[in-house]
């Protein structure tokens, strides 16, 4: 028998968007001081602001989302196959912030930077699919796969464009939409699931780790990244206006 639905928590669901909101919020805040820094710190800026938005508001959004499903078996996730899914979106955003602030938001450097943005939030995805251990075989509907894909691309060099051209309220006001293109990507990608039972035995604990083990811990480290990226954004907006005084 082949699962299509399968059933969502509707608190989870919620929950993967508001780290979303807040991962996306945070990371504004943060690329603000990336091009305005000089060379490590400046470097560090975009480490922390790619951690934020990479890890915070796009994976931990995506193993949320993928905790509030139940497909009405039991799942675990292989770690190592997940680990590597976390260090993907980290990786491919900060080479996509890396374009739009090292050469600017032209045309070419907001899709050049999204692609490679959007393909790092798709392999995650696809990724931390390939990470579930569950009686069952899994495919894809082809369609709705590359739906997901392209609604990868099309968040990330949106999400970019917020980055180098909106200021003002605007710019952080964007940040809800900004979580509802990552979850629309995410749960066009879980529609295209199709799981057929297998009744095969699965190992389900060794060098994996249960999902209900999961939704605290990542929920709790994924909103103390964002505080500390906020305490960081904090401080050195406190650093600025002391230095300004003092040079008045």
């Amino acid at each position: 028998m082949t699962n299509q639905l399968g059933d969502y928590n509707l608190w989870l669901v919620l929950l993967s968007y508001g780290v979303s909101v807040a991962g996306a919020l945070t990371g504004l805040l943060m690329t603000r001081y990336i091009r305005q820094a000089d060379g490590g710190i400046s470097f560090l800026w975009l480490a922390a602001a790619s951690l934020v938005i990479g890890g915070c508001g796009i994976w931990a959004m995506h193993f949320l989302g993928m905790i509030a499903y139940d497909p009405g078996a039991m799942v675990s996730y292989d770690i190592a196959i997940t680990a590597t899914s976390f260090v993907v979106p980290v990786l491919f955003t900060g080479i996509g912030l890396y374009c739009v602030t090292r050469w600017g938001g032209t045309a070419a450097t907001l899709l050049i930077g999204g692609v490679f943005m959007g393909s790092g939030v798709a392999t995650m995805h696809y990724s931390g699919m390939a990470a579930m251990r569950i009686a069952a075989t899994m495919r894809y509907d082809s369609v709705l796969l590359i739906a997901s894909l392209g609604i990868a691309v099309a968040a990330s060099v949106v999400a970019l464009w917020v980055i180098e051209r909106v200021g003002g309220v605007l710019r952080f006001a964007s940040a809800p939409v900004l979580g509802i293109a990552v979850c629309g990507m995410h749960y066009t990608g879980m529609a295209a699931m199709r799981l057929t039972a297998t009744g095969q035995s699965v190992d389900y604990f060794n060098g994996a780790i249960t999902e209900s083990l999961m939704s605290l811990p990542v929920t709790v480290i994924a909103l103390s990244a964002c505080a500390a990226g906020i305490y960081m954004v904090i401080g050195e907006s406190h650093r600025r206006h002391m230095s300004a005084r003092a040079a008045a």
